[in-house]
């Protein structure tokens, strides 16, 4: 696990010398071709997060997700014997979309004992077993116990549910996650249960937003209002550094200050935000969590916000102020993507800290408007392939890093398959 501070008189990337300090290539973000091979390299090999096990938070209970990079909707189930399974959402009669809410392509969550085909009428528990076959006497020699619904490879931590595609998978998911992230098992998850979901779908490669999120040399030109109180901080050449980057294995993770907007004073505010003691780092009012195990590696003084990047398509954003996001990125074709940000909470106790929640979330899209509003100039103007390659500065070593992990991921899947047609 690559874990350094910053020398003064060196970088980051100093510390990396098989990322390199060259020109890189974006073609993995345009190329019809690439994008078909990653499908097949990374997402059906790599642990996928699906939700969290507040989603499944009594027997009998489900949730649908469909994983549109890989054509695949799988189901995820708490039975009676209390153990989470996730299972293809496919019948085993004509291979019908099991479940769904409205629409074949709609998502559905609840309680039931059974699952029940819409076509004709068979039915599964919650543990993927076949209980019901209409008309059963009109088949041939069937045999409901080895007509279950197809499983998939599931695991949990920290309360996140992931699964993996693979026929077996390379890594158990705590050796998979490995030490930087699997640090933070014993962080207070669980705790912040209230929720607010946001999706949208995206004109760019899952990757050129995922970018987006890797560095923080965007903040001052394209988020300039909201860096400080000083002229200074609010001057777009402002020079913004994060505080600390790190990697381990195919993750990342980089730390920065945030704004600590509790501590300026009102005439720095927007009025709403000294009304709801809330804004953009989410509300002002910590609850007590108890030890927060993981964050802040570097022991960053003045800490704001961790950005965990778990391979290929998860981060989590984790807040000094005592809340985190999750953001998702699931391809569905190479310059589209779904984006998915779900924003955690400890339960509101009171009318003001439900208004400080809902105040963040308000905020929180305004962010994300300013970074997604890049994402198709970045996918048009790639798609011109004015030029084959793009400098990147010391800042942006996860962006670096990210790539390159791809690229070895999407070459090591190229010489298997080749191996194995000799």
């Amino acid at each position: 696990m690559a874990r350094f501070a910053r020398p003064p008189e060196g970088s980051w990337t100093a510390h990396h010398p098989e990322l390199g300090t060259g020109l890189v290539s974006f073609e993995d973000s345009v190329s019809p071709a690439f994008f078909e091979q990653e499908r097949e390299a990374i997402f059906k090999r790599a642990w996928l997060n699906v939700g969290r096990v507040e989603q499944l938070d009594r027997d009998g209970t489900f949730f649908t997700k469909d994983l549109p990079g890989v054509g695949t909707s799988i189901l995820v189930t708490r039975a009676a014997d209390g153990r989470i399974r996730a299972l293809h959402n496919v019948c085993r009669h004509r291979g019908n979309k099991l479940v769904w809410d409205g629409t074949p392509r709609g998502e559905a969550c609840g309680r039931a004992r059974q699952l029940v085909c819409r076509y004709h009428g068979w039915r599964y528990g919650l543990d993927g077993v076949c209980t019901y076959v209409h008309q059963e006497n009109e088949f041939f020699g069937l045999r409901k116990d080895a007509l279950g619904l197809a499983p998939v490879h599931c695991d949990t931590w920290a309360g996140f549910i992931f699964v993996n595609l693979a026929r077996e998978p390379e890594w158990s998911l705590r050796d998979y996650l490995g030490p930087m992230v699997g640090a933070l098992e014993g962080y207070p998850f669980e705790r912040m249960t209230e929720r607010y979901s946001f999706r949208a779908e995206n004109g760019s490669n899952w990757k050129i937003f995922v970018d987006a999120f890797q560095e923080y040399y965007h903040v001052a030109p394209l988020h300039t209002h909201q860096l400080g109180p000083t002229p200074e901080a609010r001057n777009p050449e402002y020079p913004f550094e994060a505080a600390h980057y790190q990697i381990d294995g195919p993750h990342r993770m980089v730390s920065t200050s945030g704004t600590h907007k509790h501590t300026w004073p009102k005439e720095h505010l927007y009025p709403a935000e000294a009304l709801t003691r809330s804004g953009n780092t989410g509300p002002w009012d910590a609850p007590d969590l108890g030890p927060l195990a993981g964050v802040n590696p570097s022991g960053t003084s003045r800490w704001g916000i961790d950005n965990f990047q778990v391979f290929p398509n998860l981060e989590m954003l984790i807040y000094e102020r005592g809340w985190y996001v999750t953001y998702r990125y699931w391809p569905t074709s190479h310059h589209t993507h779904v984006f998915e940000g779900d924003l955690h909470f400890a339960p509101a106790r009171t009318a003001r800290e439900r208004l400080a929640h809902e105040y963040a979330a308000l905020t929180f899209k305004e962010y994300g408007l300013q970074d997604c509003g890049t994402l198709d100039g970045t996918q048009m103007g790639l798609e011109q392939r004015a030029f084959a390659e793009f400098p990147l500065c010391d800042q942006e070593i996860l962006v670096r890093h990210f790539h390159k992990t791809v690229g070895d991921w999407v070459e090591a899947w190229r010489e298997r398959a080749a191996e194995a047609t000799r």
